[in-house]
C-alpha cells in the first residue's frame, strides 16, 4: 500500500488531500503515469515537470524507488514573495 497526500491548490483541483493505493508501481515516475490515468486534470498535473514530490517527507525525483508502505506527496512549485 502507497500512501499519496495532495497539497495546497493540487489538493483543491482534484477534491482530494489523500488516497491509499495498492499500486505496482516501482517509481514516482511510473506512480505518476497510474495517476494520470484517473483523467486530463490528473494528467495536467502529474506530468507537469514543476510538480513537486516527496518520498517519505524528503524531496526527490521521479526515478526515485518506491516500496509498500511509502508515503508519496504531490505539491506544487513553492513561490517567495
Amino acid at each position: 500500500m502507497i500512501k499519496v497526500l495532495f497539497f495546497a491548490s493540487y489538493r483543491e483541483r482534484l477534491s482530494c488531500d489523500q488516497l491509499a493505493l495498492d499500486s505496482s508501481a516501482g517509481t514516482v515516475s511510473a506512480l505518476k503515469q497510474e495517476l494520470a490515468a484517473r483523467g486530463d486534470l490528473w494528467k495536467t498535473i502529474l506530468l507537469d515537470r514543476k510538480t513537486l514530490v516527496a518520498v517519505n517527507q524528503v524531496m526527490t525525483k521521479d526515478t526515485a524507488v518506491l516500496s509498500d508502505g511509502d508515503e508519496v506527496a504531490f505539491f506544487p512549485p513553492v513561490t517567495g514573495g
